[in-house]
């Protein structure tokens, strides 16, 4: 990895050479810490992480990548291209970050200097063009859509307050009316196809039966596989986020885990997970459904994106014997 000088050595001390990225003017000792940790590419202000931090975030990033690499692997994707794509992922991102940083604007030149990858290379990775499946995430989308509007709009309720067995065809409370006011030009024939095969409706003649409420794709790995490029990258983006916020403005991030629990009581437990965060998403959803913009929101041309993701694991371990006492 190569080392960036910071800084005229006679003027900045070593240690506040490695102090790290700092957001604004400051001092220390009389020292102007800022003007220590600026390049001289452009002004542009570039982290030097201390030993041990950069100890614990290898650590960190190696536990991650250890369940990653296992589905890459299971998938048949080579070495090559996932390192091909991590480097694209930097690129990008140090663009954003010195976008970010006031007063700066972002270079090849620095994002060169910041990633250590080549100006030719960072280049070539800034033009490329982003791989993606925009129609699985689409079906995705839609799919909860037309669920969520089916569990929630009581035009798609019954007398209790239920989604409601639903005709195929008709004007107001048809599965094709659902369609059309929740998933735009999706045909409803597709929609069906889509829902079907992921088990969450049934057909009974030329009515429709909501059977699962959760909806996770199984038509084809892509549109799974669509799921860990989006809720892993929010649950690690809320993780970076609380490392740096202030305690005011942290996001909710809690786990409850056990490394001592019977396995006869993993599926009971499992089953009782499933039912409360189902019915916890649902109370949520319900109430983001009521605060979305529609055409009377005219005091604003923008929209807020918040999400509350709940996921659970499991594993068996040797259990370990009783310690001994004299």
């Amino acid at each position: 990895m190569p080392i960036l000088t910071l800084g005229p050595p006679d003027f900045c001390p070593p240690a506040v050479q490695r102090m790290g990225l700092l957001r604004g003017a400051a001092s220390l000792a009389g020292i102007d810490v800022l003007h220590c940790l600026t390049d001289a590419i452009g002004g542009n202000i570039f982290p030097v992480m201390p030993d041990k931090l950069q100890d614990s975030l290898g650590s960190a990033i190696l536990r991650l990548l250890r369940p990653l690499a296992r589905l890459l692997l299971k998938h048949g994707m080579p070495y090559g291209m996932f390192a091909e794509l991590a480097r694209k992922a930097y690129v990008d991102e140090a663009f954003e970050h010195l976008q970010r940083q006031p007063g700066t604007r972002p270079t090849v030149s620095g994002v060169s200097a910041l990633t250590g990858l080549t100006r030719k290379e960072t280049k070539a990775l800034r033009e490329n063009t982003p791989i993606g499946n925009e129609k699985s995430a689409q079906r995705y989308s839609r799919a909860i859509r037309v669920i969520s509007g089916w569990v929630n709009d009581s035009q798609f309720h019954d007398a209790l307050g239920e989604p409601a067995v639903l005709p195929f065809d008709g004007a107001d409370n048809s599965f094709s009316a659902l369609v059309k006011k929740y998933s735009g030009d999706i045909p409803p024939v597709a929609m069906l196809s889509v829902l079907a095969t992921s088990q969450n409706v049934i057909e009974s003649g030329d009515r429709v039966v909501l059977k699962e409420r959760a909806y996770i794709p199984m038509s084809t790995p892509v549109d799974k596989i669509n799921i860990l490029g989006t809720d892993v990258a929010e649950l690690i983006a809320t993780i970076g986020h609380n490392i740096e916020a202030d305690p005011a403005r942290l996001f909710f991030q809690r786990k409850v885990s056990n490394t001592a629990v019977r396995v006869d009581a993993i599926g009971k437990f499992r089953e009782l997970s499933n039912r409360k965060s189902q019915e916890l998403l649902e109370e949520y959803h319900a109430w983001l459904s009521s605060q979305e913009v529609d055409e009377r929101d005219s005091d604003s041309d923008q929209v807020g994106y918040v999400a509350v993701g709940i996921y659970y694991t499991e594993q068996l371990r040797s259990r370990e014997p009783p310690h001994e006492t004299d």
